[in-house]
């Protein structure tokens, strides 16, 4: 198998044949749930936010933040305690319903009249909202635009024919000066068929490139973790 280092020293796979056509449904996802198939879902919170909060936050308040296929992730209340708007978006309501129980969060639902089906939860405080829908159903017309994203499971998620659609949303929901904290995995993609899907640090360069041209990602920093789970590289660019 081809292999190249980039710019951080990480090893490059460039035969993603194997998960190139590779589609996993919302009906799939939907059972992982159901099943507790969730392995991906860390009870503590991810250790990389709490590493690379400056980054994310940039010693500002009050920020928007969004969570791209949020799950129940326990950082959403994080930082909504610590006076920030959080706003994620998810397929599984089960998944949106757990972590207000789970929070003791009381919460009220709402429809979302833009999106024929879709929900909207949302913790009576008013600083969390999470949107039960698909991701691709949202526009910065429904949700607004944020000033942080914190990308963990998500782009390594989608099927890899939707990657430039789902970038190209996230670009669209990108503030002015924003900041992008992006979480990969590492390894060799001939071996598994994902997800989470192997994106080459080539690839994540070509998907966001018009954030970058129009200023719009002032921090983007991609974080690789191999497959034992430790930090295999990191590449920030910012701009100034």
């Amino acid at each position: 198998m081809d292999r190249s280092a980039n710019a951080a020293g990480v090893l490059e796979h460039s035969d993603t044949g194997a998960q190139e056509n590779r589609v996993v449904t919302e009906e799939e996802w939907l059972q992982k749930w159901e099943m507790r198939n969730i392995g991906f879902h860390k009870e503590q919170g991810h250790p990389l936010l709490q590493k690379y909060l400056d980054v994310l936050l940039g010693g500002r308040s009050g920020l928007r933040i969004f969570f791209p296929l949020c799950g129940k992730a326990v950082d959403m209340k994080r930082l909504a305690d610590m006076g920030h708007h959080v706003v994620g978006v998810e397929v599984s309501e089960q998944a949106l319903k757990e972590f207000f129980a789970e929070h003791s969060l009381p919460y009220s639902e709402e429809p979302v009249p833009e999106i024929p089906g879709a929900k909207k939860l949302q913790s009576t405080s008013g600083n969390i909202s999470l949107y039960c829908c698909s991701i691709y159903d949202l526009s910065s017309s429904v949700v607004g635009k944020f000033d942080g994203f914190w990308d963990r499971g998500a782009l390594v998620a989608v099927n890899p024919c939707d990657r430039q659609r789902y970038a190209s949303l996230m670009i669209t929901l990108m503030e002015q000066n924003s900041s992008y904290l992006l979480v990969t995995v590492s390894y060799d993609p001939t071996k598994h068929k994902g997800p989470p899907f192997y994106v080459p640090e080539s690839e994540i360069n070509s998907l966001f490139v018009a954030a970058r041209m129009f200023g719009l990602a002032k921090d983007f920093l991609s974080l690789m973790l191999c497959q034992g789970g430790g930090e295999a590289g990191r590449k920030q660019r910012q701009d100034t």
